[in-house]
C-alpha cells in the first residue's frame, strides 16, 4: 500500500511516451503513485519489483504485446490477483473480448481522459476484488 494510505500503486505500459506521460500526470492529480513501463518486458521486472495494485496495459507493443504481457501476469499466482485494464486506440468488439480471454479486468479507448482513468482506478484500485462490470 501507499504511504500515504489514500492512493493506489499503479503501473501504465505503453510504448507511446506521450500516453505515458498523460496518465502518469492524471493519475498523480488523482493522488496515485505511478510506475511506467514502455513494452511489457520493462513491465514484467516492474511488476515483480514494485507489486503495483493496478496496470493498466497498451494492447499493440513492439516485442511483448498487451495480451501476452497481460497473459503472464495473470499466470503468476504472485500476481493474478492484480487488476489490469487493457488500453487500445481500438474499440471493436474482439479486441475486447481477446483481453478478457488473457484476464483483463476491463477495457479502455485511448485517448482516455483523466475521469476515465481515475474511474477505473476507483473501480479496480484497493483491495483486488473483482467488481460488477460496469453497464455499457
Amino acid at each position: 500500500m501507499s504511504a500515504n494510505g489514500s492512493g493506489f500503486k499503479v503501473l501504465v505500459i505503453d510504448d507511446s511516451n506521450t500516453i505515458r506521460r498523460s496518465a502518469e500526470i492524471f493519475l498523480k492529480q488523482g493522488g496515485h503513485e505511478v510506475l511506467l513501463a514502455e513494452d511489457g518486458y520493462d513491465a514484467l521486472s516492474k511488476v515483480n519489483d514494485h507489486q503495483p495494485q493496478l496496470i493498466f496495459c497498451d494492447i499493440l507493443m513492439p516485442r511483448l504485446d498487451g495480451y501476452q504481457t497481460c497473459a503472464i501476469i495473470k499466470r503468476n499466482a504472485q500476481f493474478s490477483h492484480v487488476p489490469v485494464v487493457m488500453l487500445s486506440s481500438r474499440d471493436g468488439v474482439f479486441d475486447k473480448a481477446r483481453g478478457r480471454m488473457v484476464g483483463s479486468q476491463d477495457y479502455l479507448t485511448k485517448p482516455f481522459t483523466k475521469d476515465q482513468l481515475l474511474q477505473a482506478v476507483r473501480q479496480f484500485g484497493g483491495d483486488g476484488a473483482a467488481p460488477a462490470p460496469a453497464a455499457s
